[in-house]
């Protein structure tokens, strides 16, 4: 199937240019970047608020890189689909470069909006007006290759710009904080819905050390109160009774970074996801980011523990999403055929332990080609190599891990789909 590229010469623009507020959409404009038609206009920033497991890209193709096209006669879509399960990627608008996007629009059956939904785009500062401009394409490229798109994130506390100061979200009574909240919250929603398969309505407001289960050092749970999560979920359901709604965390996996203990983790999810549920929240399923630690990961990762948690998860009547899946490839060899190795390695174990699960019924990664991840920027390797993370390297060829996603989906147990597919197998 063919694919239309948003169509952005980033070599010429920048990856700043694109993300940076008031230059945004002037400098894109530039370069033939036309935005859809959209309610109101403004510029997106990069937040203050960056998501530690994050939303940034490699930026612009590298000179040397080799732009003819590889040909993949199998695509992972279709082997996903083949298990009933749904196979896609996070991308932006600004990453869909030709090559880019005609790799996207190829192996995904799903799109996840990594960064046009988010509040820098949508409202880069307390003043500006909803600018859906940039998500308006997101959608329209989407709708063109016939996938699905997975939309994120409704409730988040972070993904704002520059143009938010700590007082203009801490600040605010319960009034103005709702108010805030779920007025974006609704437009977003009535603007897109009957084309989103799924949002994420509530993003990573769960921890162990919180109020049974729940983050308290989040800004919408001091201004508008402990039910905001809730309240989140029963607003989008009565504006879109179709779409799967989301619960979204992270760190179930390994001891992470931030020292988090993956079993406390899966522990106050679940008891946060029983709190909803005791309440008839309609909470439809559990988005599980898998962002994956290379270090000793076959030693770390508990298989049999995991296992037990999805089954906790599926017994609660849930299904289960895997959302940012990636592999942060430190402790690996700088050596590219062995990191690839060590990288494949870890997706195939990943992977096989999760689709054990029938309940889960979709994989996307974090991206599908290293020229766009969020991991080389944020946090670069400490020996300077570029990271290896995806299953494509930066020319859009497939490396080993790409192989070893693909078996795993092609192995896995074939289960009842929650989401048929837009295009044909």
């Amino acid at each position: 199937m063919g694919s239309k590229s948003i169509g952005i010469d980033t070599a010429t623009v920048g990856r700043r240019a694109l993300l940076t507020g008031g230059t945004g959409l002037a400098a894109a404009a530039a370069v033939g970047l036309t935005a859809a038609p959209a309610s109101a206009t403004g510029s997106a920033q990069r937040g203050r608020n960056q998501d530690p497991r994050g939303h940034h890209g490699r930026g612009s193709p590298h000179p040397h890189h080799d732009h003819r096209r590889p040909k993949h006669p199998a695509t992972l879509w279709r082997d996903a689909a083949a298990r009933g399960i749904t196979f896609g990627t996070s991308t932006s608008t600004w990453q869909l470069d030709p090559q880019y996007s005609a790799l996207v629009a190829e192996q995904a059956a799903i799109l996840f909006t990594e960064d046009d939904l988010l509040w820098w785009r949508i409202k880069p500062s307390p003043d500006a007006p909803l600018d859906y401009s940039y998500a308006d394409q997101f959608y329209a490229f989407a709708e063109q290759n016939r996938q699905l798109v997975f939309a994120a994130h409704l409730v988040w506390d972070e993904g704002f710009g520059d143009g938010w100061s700590d007082d203009d979200l801490w600040g605010l009574d319960r009034k103005a904080a709702s108010k805030l909240l779920y007025g974006t919250l609704r437009s977003t929603v009535t603007r897109y819905r009957g084309r989103t398969a799924g949002w994420i309505v509530a993003n990573e407001v769960t921890d162990p050390e919180g109020d049974r289960g729940l983050r308290t050092d989040v800004p919408w749970y001091n201004t508008i109160g402990p039910d905001y999560v809730a309240q989140a979920f029963r607003r989008t359901r009565a504006l879109d009774r179709h779409a799967v709604l989301v619960l979204n965390e992270f760190g179930f996996e390994t001891t992470n970074e931030w020292g988090d203990d993956p079993v406390a983790r899966q522990k106050a999810t679940l008891q946060v996801i029983d709190r909803l549920l005791a309440d008839r929240v309609p909470v439809d399923a559990l988005g599980i980011q898998a962002h994956l630690l290379a270090p000793d990961f076959a030693d770390r990762f508990d298989r049999r523990q995991y296992r037990r948690f999805l089954a906790e998860v599926a017994a609660r009547g849930l299904d289960i999403l895997i959302t940012e899946m990636d592999v942060k490839d430190d402790g690996l060899p700088a050596d590219i055929a062995a990191r690839d190795r060590g990288v494949a390695q870890i997706y195939r174990r990943y992977l096989d332990t999760a689709l054990s699960e029938p309940a889960v019924k979709a994989v996307m990664c974090f991206g599908l080609s290293d020229r766009y991840t969020w991991l080389e920027e944020d946090t670069p390797r400490d020996d300077g190599v570029p990271r290896r993370p995806l299953a494509y390297d930066e020319d859009m060829h497939p490396k080993p891990a790409r192989r070893a996603i693909a078996r795993a989906l092609h192995e896995a147990r074939p289960r009842r789909p929650l989401w048929r597919p837009r295009r044909h197998c």
